[in-house]
């Protein structure tokens, strides 16, 4: 990020804290940081772990970043000089929500980032339970890659006739009547798939990338750095196409032809990150 005294960033996914804790570890106050999250306990928690660090500048916001530029405006902060998206689900929002993230426990059908959903909302029990076969096909075969998409839309809207889906139970069943079963015996978990395809539909994931790093790179200054972090493929695409575009244009440098990956130490102390990819633009 070649972070400098002055600058301001914006921390569009605050997640745990992680970043920003490292960033007021080594900077200070002589780094404002703008930091955004859409699920309020992620930013309790945070603010929690942040507290010791009096010498700080940070302000949090309850928001997702796809609306960075309405909180900058609000903020009367016309441009920014680094700013960080780490996509996707924190490992709390997995382990602890409770709002059937994981496929591993057994808890109700929500997986969005907002901790109370508003009716306007879309949840993933909304999606299974009223959308159609069709549509439900194209999430799980769009979103999830998922090879059996048919089959698993095709037993949920069945289910869902003689009962709601009410829980992450209840849906791992479904999926695991249909699919084969040495389908069942990979390294993945069978349900893995739909699960990331109904979150991504819930949370309207890649409309909200594609709007978020538009605006990041909107809001920069020259000579600024938009980092982004994704952890699958179809995130990955919307990014590298994003960067391709904006150099191709003139309008930024790349510092990454490739995405830079985990190193074999990181994933020895974090298994989740062996799927992120780290690119980085300059501004021009």
């Amino acid at each position: 990020m070649d972070l400098k005294s002055g600058d301001i960033l914006l921390d569009g996914t605050l997640g745990s804290g992680g970043h920003t804790e490292g960033v007021v570890k080594r900077h200070g106050d002589s780094i404002k940081i703008i930091a955004l999250d859409a699920d309020e306990d992620a930013l309790a928690r945070s603010k929690k772990r942040l507290a010791e660090y009096k010498k700080s500048d940070i302000t949090f916001v309850q928001e997702n970043f796809r609306n960075l530029d309405k909180v900058l405006d609000t903020l009367k902060i016309e441009h920014v000089t680094k700013v960080l998206l780490d996509i996707g689900l924190s490992s709390n929002q997995f382990e602890e929500s409770g709002r059937g993230f994981s496929f591993q426990k057994d808890e109700p059908l929500a997986m969005t980032f907002k901790k109370n959903p508003s009716e306007e909302d879309v949840t993933a029990r909304v999606i299974v339970n009223e959308w159609s076969e069709e549509t439900l096909n194209l999430i799980l075969k769009g979103y999830g890659e998922e090879q059996f998409a048919y089959k698993i839309a095709k037993a949920i809207v069945a289910t869902r006739e003689e009962y709601p889906i009410e829980t992450t139970g209840e849906l791992v069943a479904i999926i695991d009547a249909v699919v084969p079963g040495w389908y069942k015996h990979r390294k993945m978990h069978f349900a893995t798939k739909t699960f990331q395809a109904l979150r991504i539909a819930a949370n309207d994931e890649l409309k909200a990338l594609e709007e978020g790093i538009k605006k990041a790179f909107d809001k920069l200054e020259k000579n600024g750095r938009l980092a982004v972090i994704s952890f699958h493929s179809l995130e990955d695409r919307i990014v590298k196409q994003f960067f391709k575009q904006k150099q191709t244009e003139g309008t930024a440098i790349l510092l990454t032809k490739k995405p830079i990956i985990p190193s074999d130490e990181e994933l020895e102390v974090n298994r989740r990150a062996r799927s992120a990819k780290l690119r980085i633009l300059v501004k021009q």
